[in-house]
């Protein structure tokens, strides 16, 4: 689990392609530090295993089809700069909001307004995210953990302060660039839950069909079961 508070910019060092997974060296010389094989970091938002023992700030993680599907990691090369951010402890503040690091899908910058002190941007987002994106609710653009300030069918506003401008990659970004997508997890299960409870209320609607009684209800006579 993850806040979606960025702690650094990384570099990827090397992008290793297998048959249809891929594994990324990367250098983090605040998160690498006293990481170790089997913890988890997010990278752009993508929570990843460490594989191999940090050497140098350095730490590597194996990237599975599905990933490579789904989020902007698979476009990586050497050199391309990353947020990362460590795993949250259980003892720890939580300063963004709950971010498990299941990136949803990818968007693009739309466009990119620049305020006195900030920078208003948009971003695409298909149908099937945008249902779980709220105005002034949470939403996890490329790792860092940002407030939506307007939101459409097929995009959703944010806005930069100085300190996500400099502290992130959002910063570097230009109309067109890809970034990874995660919704807040409450409002998905909100809806599942909600589902869940429709799909039971309508069953027993259905199993409630009109009877033979005298005003349409099914008779019950001498403890006979309802037909």
């Amino acid at each position: 689990m993850f806040t979606g508070i960025v702690e650094e910019i990384g570099t990827v060092l090397a992008v290793v392609q297998g048959e249809q997974d891929a594994r990324l060296t990367l250098r983090g010389p605040v998160v690498a530090p006293g990481t170790r094989v089997g913890d988890s970091i997010a990278v752009d938002g993508v929570c990843l295993t460490v594989t191999g023992e940090v050497v140098d700030a350095t730490f590597t993680a194996d990237v599975m089809p599905e990933t490579l599907r789904r989020s902007t990691l698979g476009s990586l090369a050497p050199g391309a700069a990353v947020n990362l951010e460590r795993a949250v402890r259980a003892d720890g503040r939580l300063d963004g909001h709950l971010v498990q690091g299941h990136v949803d899908g990818v968007g693009r910058l739309l466009s990119r307004d620049p305020g006195p002190r900030w920078d208003d941007l948009v971003i695409s987002c298909t149908p099937d995210l945008s249902r779980y994106v709220a105005e002034k609710g949470s939403i996890t653009v490329s790792g860092v953990s940002l407030t939506v300030t307007g939101v459409t069918d097929e995009s959703f506003g944010i806005s930069l302060i100085p300190t996500t401008l400099e502290a992130t990659t959002l910063g570097r970004l230009a109309p067109g660039d890809p970034v990874n997508l995660e919704v807040d997890v409450v409002a998905k299960y909100v809806e599942r839950l909600l589902g869940a409870r429709l799909s039971a209320d309508a069953r027993t609607t259905d199993a409630a069909q009109p009877g033979d009684g005298p005003d349409g209800r099914v008779s019950q006579q001498d403890g006979a079961p309802a037909r």
